[in-house]
C-alpha cells in the first residue's frame, strides 16, 4: 500500500503546474513596476532590483501620474515610475536594500520614495553623483527620512 501512495504522488508532483518560486503571486521580492515606453532610467533601475533577488515586471502605461495616483502614491513624492512590491509602494530611484529594509521593517506605511531623479541613484548613474534622501511615506501623506544617501 505504501508503495502505490508513494507512485501516486509522484504523478501528482509530475501532473500539477510547477512555477518557478520567483514566479509565485505571493512571492515577497516581486515588484510590479509602471513606467512609460520612453524612460530608459526606469529599465537601469529594474536591472538594479534584478540584480538584487528582486523578480521584475514591467508594466508601459500611458500615464504614469495617473497609475500613481490609482495606486495611491501622493503626487508630490513623484519620480518617473512607480512600483508595488509587497503592500508598499515604492516611487523612483529607491535602492533595493532600502526596499529590503522596509520589508523587513514592516512599518505602517504607504511605501517609499525617492522625489525626481536623484543623480546617482541606482538608474541615474550618469552626471555628477548628489546627496539624496529616501523617504518613508506614512499612510496620512507626510514623509521623513528613511534613509540618507550620500556621495562618498
Amino acid at each position: 500500500m505504501k508503495r502505490r501512495a508513494l507512485v501516486v504522488f509522484v504523478f501528482s508532483l509530475a501532473a500539477a503546474p510547477i512555477l518557478p518560486l520567483s514566479l509565485r503571486a505571493d512571492d515577497p521580492l516581486a515588484a510590479d513596476v509602471y513606467k512609460s515606453a520612453t524612460c530608459g532610467c526606469c529599465g537601469g533601475w529594474e536591472a538594479h532590483l534584478r540584480a538584487a533577488g528582486f523578480t521584475v515586471r514591467s508594466h508601459i502605461v500611458d500615464d504614469v501620474s495617473a497609475m500613481r495616483e490609482k495606486l495611491g502614491m501622493p503626487r508630490n513624492y513623484a519620480s518617473c515610475h512607480t512600483a508595488r512590491i509587497g503592500k508598499y509602494l515604492i516611487e523612483g530611484h529607491v535602492p533595493a536594500s532600502d526596499v529590503r529594509r522596509l520589508l523587513d521593517e514592516q512599518p505602517d506605511a504607504i511605501g517609499l520614495a525617492a522625489p525626481g531623479m536623484p543623480s546617482g541613484s541606482p538608474g541615474m548613474e550618469f552626471g555628477a553623483p548628489q546627496n539624496y534622501d529616501v523617504l518613508l511615506v506614512t499612510r496620512n501623506g507626510e514623509a521623513r527620512v528613511f534613509q540618507h544617501h550620500s556621495v562618498h
